[in-house]
């Protein structure tokens, strides 16, 4: 079985419901992105509400992979630049695999699908890279590089996981030129 990626999907009730499931199914098994364990769907529908709004002003834009059932097994946000010398490069933000299908190269298929969508997808024309940032501690960054992202720039303790836990924020760069 294989993820089938569609680039802004329409966003109704089952996209959300499904989106907010996945955020908060791999939250609580210890996915970095953006909550601590344990979380619930309410507890982050103010941050995929934020995406939302982004999504329907044009700044951002969702990749979302289905699973065989057709469920939202995967998502990624792409974030457009408003600064003026900028505008080359987008954000990539909660990248994320359901941990029922981790370990089958659904990540990979999911990155992949990340940079053919910034290469070719309408709208993305002057985007010469992607830039995400990423948790220290977590080996995420590994993942990362072996999708051909590069290490950029680390500020070191600047995620508080937990008093007494703080975590390097990794930037990392995909030049697509």
């Amino acid at each position: 079985m294989t993820l089938t990626f569609e680039v802004d999907p329409a966003v109704g009730p089952a996209l959300r419901d499904g989106v907010l499931a996945l955020w908060a199914d791999v939250s609580n098994a210890g996915g970095a992105v953006g909550f601590v364990p344990p979380v619930t769907p309410d507890e982050i529908r103010p941050a995929l509400l934020g995406h939302l709004v982004d999504m329907a002003r044009g700044d951002t834009r969702l990749l979302v992979g289905r699973d065989g059932d057709g469920e939202v097994a995967a998502t990624a946000f792409f974030t457009f630049n408003a600064h003026p010398l900028m505008r080359h490069w987008v954000w990539l933000y909660t990248v994320m695999v359901h941990p029922r299908h981790q370990g089958r190269g659904y990540g990979r298929d999911l990155m992949a699908a990340v940079e053919r969508t910034a290469r070719t997808a309408g709208g993305f024309e002057a985007v010469e890279a992607i830039r995400l940032t990423c948790r220290g501690g977590t080996g995420v960054d590994r993942f990362y590089a072996g999708s051909g992202y590069k290490e950029v720039g680390r500020v070191p303790g600047a995620i508080r996981v937990a008093p007494g836990d703080d975590r390097d924020d990794i930037v990392m760069l995909l030049p697509l030129t």
